[in-house]
C-alpha cells in the first residue's frame, strides 16, 4: 500500500495517452455503439458512463483517490458540502423517523433537520452534547434511524468517540454519517472506526484553494450505490467535470498543505493562550483541550481551524478588534490558503434565540480563525496588534 503523498501525486496511472494531468471530459453526454451497448448500459447505471448528471470520467477519477485515502468502496462527489450532507441525510431517514445529533453540528446541516426535515417528513431531531456516551443511549427511540456526527464540531471543536458511538448504533441497527471536514481524511478515519457514511465539505480543506465548491459521500458499496441511483441521481446534485478537476490538482498538495496548516495553527494556538486578552482558547491539539486524548486516540494530526473567546462580551470591542485584523480575510467557510477570521455571532444571532445560543456553549466574544499558509509570525503580530485595540 503506497502513502497518502504518493496515492495523491500519481494521477495519470498510465491512463489517457499517457498524460500527467488526466483531462476535462467537459461533455454532458456519451454515445453508444448500438442498441445492446446502452442497454447493457443502463443494467448498471451507477457504472456506466451514460449521461454527467450520473457519471463523468473526470469526476470518477476524482472519486476514486478520496475512496482511497478514505478507505471507502465509493466515493459520491457532490455540487457543495450541503448537498452531500443532506443526500447522505435523507438516505439514512424516512417519514416519522427520529435523528441523534450533536449540537455544535454546521449551521446550516441544524437547519436542514430541525426545520426542513421536521416540517416535511415529520422527522424530528434530538440534540445532544455527544462527549457523554450515555446520552447516544438514553436518546434511542424505536424510530432512531440516525445518529449524526461531526468530530471536531464547529465553533466548539468537541469530539465524539467515533467508535463507541458506532458500536451503540449497530447494537440498535441505525446508521451513522460523520462530518470528517475538520479532520480531512489525512488526519482521522471514521469509516474504519465503525461510521457508515463519511461527508465533507470539498470545498474546505480538499480544495483549499478556495476557488471550488463542491461536497463528497464516503461509504461501502451497498450504500453508494443506493445513494446514487436515489439521492445523488434524482436530486441532481452533481458535480461539474472541471470542479473536478479542480480537486484532482488540489489533491496532490493537501499532505503538505496540512501539514503547513497544522504547524501554523500550534504556534498561534499557544500564542493566543497566553494572551492575557483571550479567556480561552478552543483547539483539540493543545493539551489543555479537555478532550485532548480522545483526539489523540482516534486522529493523528490536526488542521488550522480555531477558535478563542475574548475577554469581552462588549460588542463595540468585539466589532473593534475584528475591523482591526488585516492579515485575516474577513469572510465565511475556511480550509483555503488564505488566513479568515468570522465572529459566530454574526450570523448566529440571526438564526438563533438568545437561548439556543447560549446552549451552544459560545458567547458574543468567541471569534473562529482558519489560520492559513501564511508566515506564522505575521499573523501572530497582526492578532496581537488588534487585540492592543480592546
Amino acid at each position: 500500500m503506497f502513502s497518502f503523498e504518493t496515492i495523491l501525486c500519481h494521477d495519470s496511472e498510465h491512463q489517457y495517452e499517457r498524460a500527467v494531468v488526466p483531462p476535462i471530459f467537459q461533455n454532458s453526454l456519451f454515445s453508444f455503439a448500438d442498441w445492446d451497448a446502452i442497454d447493457k448500459a443502463f443494467e448498471s447505471r451507477h457504472k456506466s458512463y451514460i449521461y454527467s448528471r450520473g457519471k463523468n470520467p473526470t469526476v470518477d477519477f476524482a472519486e476514486k483517490k478520496l475512496s482511497e485515502i478514505t478507505h471507502s468502496d465509493r466515493t459520491i462527489l457532490f455540487t457543495s458540502g450541503m448537498a452531500a450532507i443532506s443526500a447522505a441525510i435523507l438516505y439514512c431517514v424516512k417519514p416519522n423517523s427520529h435523528i441523534i445529533a450533536v449540537k455544535n453540528v454546521y449551521g446550516p446541516t441544524s437547519n436542514f433537520m430541525t426545520n426542513y426535515l421536521r416540517e416535511k417528513l415529520n422527522i424530528e431531531t434530538t440534540y445532544i452534547s455527544g462527549e457523554n456516551l450515555d446520552d447516544y443511549r438514553d436518546n434511542v427511540r424505536k424510530n432512531t434511524s440516525l445518529i449524526y456526527l461531526e468530530s471536531p464540531s464547529s465553533i466548539v471543536f468537541s469530539l465524539q468517540d467515533l467508535e463507541s458511538v458506532a458500536l451503540i448504533a449497530k447494537e440498535n441497527n441505525i446508521k451513522t454519517i460523520c462530518d470528517n471536514t475538520w479532520a480531512t481524511p489525512l488526519f482521522q478515519h471514521p469509516l474504519d472506526l465503525g461510521i457508515d457514511i463519511e461527508v465533507h465539505s470539498v470545498s474546505k480543506y480538499l480544495g483549499g484553494h478556495s476557488d471550488l465548491v463542491a461536497g463528497a459521500i464516503m461509504g461501502n458499496n451497498k450504500d453508494m450505490g443506493e445513494l446514487f441511483v436515489k439521492e445523488y441521481e434524482w436530486l441532481g446534485g452533481k458535480i461539474s467535470p472541471f470542479e473536478a478537476w479542480l480537486l484532482i490538482r488540489s489533491l496532490r498538495t493537501l499532505p503538505i498543505r496540512m501539514q503547513r496548516h497544522q504547524e501554523n495553527a500550534m504556534k498561534i494556538a499557544l500564542f493566543l493562550e497566553e494572551h492575557s486578552k483571550i479567556e480561552l482558547v478552543r483547539y483539540p491539539g493543545l493539551p489543555s483541550f479537555p478532550q485532548y486524548h480522545l483526539g489523540k486516540k482516534q486522529m493523528s494530526g490536526y488542521s488550522g481551524l480555531l477558535s478563542f473567546r475574548l475577554k469581552t462580551n462588549d460588542i463595540a470591542k468585539i466589532k473593534t478588534f475584528y475591523n482591526a485584523l488585516k492579515m485575516f480575510h474577513k469572510g465565511v467557510s475556511w480550509g483555503g490558503f488564505e488566513s479568515l477570521v468570522y465572529a459566530p455571532a454574526i450570523s448566529y444571532m440571526k438564526e438563533l434565540s438568545p437561548d439556543q445560543f447560549s446552549n451552544m456553549g459560545i458567547s458574543f466574544g468567541d471569534i473562529r480563525i482558519s489560520v492559513g499558509l501564511e508566515n506564522a509570525k505575521d499573523l501572530m503580530n497582526d492578532l496581537n496588534e488588534a487585540l492592543k485595540m480592546i
